[in-house]
């Protein structure tokens, strides 16, 4: 059974995405875009008071993260 999605501080799912190999390559307002090198995969994070379950799962979706993975790099 896979672990329910957590709602996250954008700080906190930055972090992990780090972690990950993931880095800033632009920003727009309270939108921030990252890119891992190694995969191509792109994705945006809005840079509000929190992340919501639903806008994480489209993140790792987007990123082709498996929650697992993310959730023990937080």
């Amino acid at each position: 059974m896979s672990a329910k999605y957590p709602i996250l501080s954008p700080k906190k799912v930055i972090k992990a995405m780090n972690r990950l190999g993931f880095h800033k390559i632009s920003q727009k307002s309270s939108h921030i875009k990252y890119m891992n090198n190694n995969t191509g995969k792109i994705f945006i994070i809005p840079k509000h008071y929190e992340i919501a379950r639903g806008t994480l799962r489209s993140i790792l979706e987007q990123a082709n993260i498996e929650l697992d993975e993310f959730l023990k790099n937080l």
